[in-house]
């Protein structure tokens, strides 16, 4: 039988998984920021986000050969660090990035990019200064403070982030996604109406892409509205895939609402007791 502290603490995970697909979600929106290119496969130029399990694999095997032939090639070192993330590789992206940065300790896209890999794979003060260090305030640029808005709400400042997001859409006003991001701010902050409602917002912008609806697939589905959810995630999903996501997140969220039912049986077996 779980004890009180256990059952807490098996809470508290599935509320930190959550937690981790929203800060999951706004890295993968710093990726459409031109930060790294969107379009992986050069020859056939389909987006990563629609690409199968076995394309994303083929262009790996291709673009690591390449990478390998020449390292210090800027284009072919960052499509190869962004399809290694996607792979889930984070430390070998992050190698990649790390060499290239050394290679251009100028370059304001390497910078950023470089900081993305030290962020996604948890080396998040390192990733915060790489991106701060490629700004530059006489020509602030506003890729740069959305990927240092979204690390700074993985290190748990959120008004300091929303801050910079503000910033960045005063440069680029209306943009899908900075307020995809912003949007995910609020999920990490617990406030699903807000960030659905700038969710929405961005889904309207022209140059919205398939991550801006995602994330709006998965804010909806966190309110409980499954059906509407899979249907937003149809749009740029196959149906068994949206599917298969939007199962998953209504067992994550039952085993929540479970665990929470739980910690509500324990607070009235405790005050009977007391009494």
């Amino acid at each position: 039988m779980f004890t009180k502290a256990r059952r807490k603490a098996m809470a508290g995970r599935l509320g930190c998984s959550i937690a981790a697909t929203a800060m999951a979600a706004m890295l993968a929106g710093c990726a459409n920021s031109q930060l790294i290119t969107g379009s992986i496969s050069r020859g056939t130029g389909k987006p990563v986000e629609q690409m199968s399990s076995s394309e994303i694999e083929g262009a790996a095997a291709s673009l690591g050969g390449a990478y390998t032939r020449n390292p210090e090639d800027k284009a072919t070192a960052m499509r190869y660090a962004s399809v290694l993330q996607i792979e889930g590789k984070a430390q070998q992206s992050l190698a990649v990035m790390r060499k290239l940065a050394i290679s251009l300790p100028k370059d304001r896209q390497v910078l950023a990019a470089y900081g993305k890999s030290l962020a996604a794979a948890g080396q998040l003060q390192p990733a915060l200064d790489a991106v701060r260090r490629a700004q530059t305030p006489e020509y602030p640029d506003w890729k740069l403070l959305s990927a240092e808005a979204a690390i700074l709400d993985q290190l748990g400042s959120p008004q300091e982030a929303r801050e910079a997001y503000r910033k960045a859409l005063d440069l680029q006003p209306n943009e899908p996604s900075i307020l995809s991001n912003l949007g995910m701010s609020y999920v990490l902050g617990g406030d699903l109406k807000s960030a659905e409602n700038y969710l929405r917002t961005a889904i309207s912008q022209p140059g919205a892409d398939s991550r801006v609806r995602q994330n709006l697939a998965l804010v909806v589905g966190l309110q409980g509205r499954f059906d509407e959810a899979e249907q937003i995630a149809r749009g740029e999903l196959t149906p068994e895939r949206a599917h298969a996501n939007i199962a998953y997140l209504r067992g994550m969220l039952a085993q929540q609402n479970a665990w929470s039912q739980l910690e509500q049986e324990d607070k009235v077996t405790t005050k009977v007791a007391a009494n």
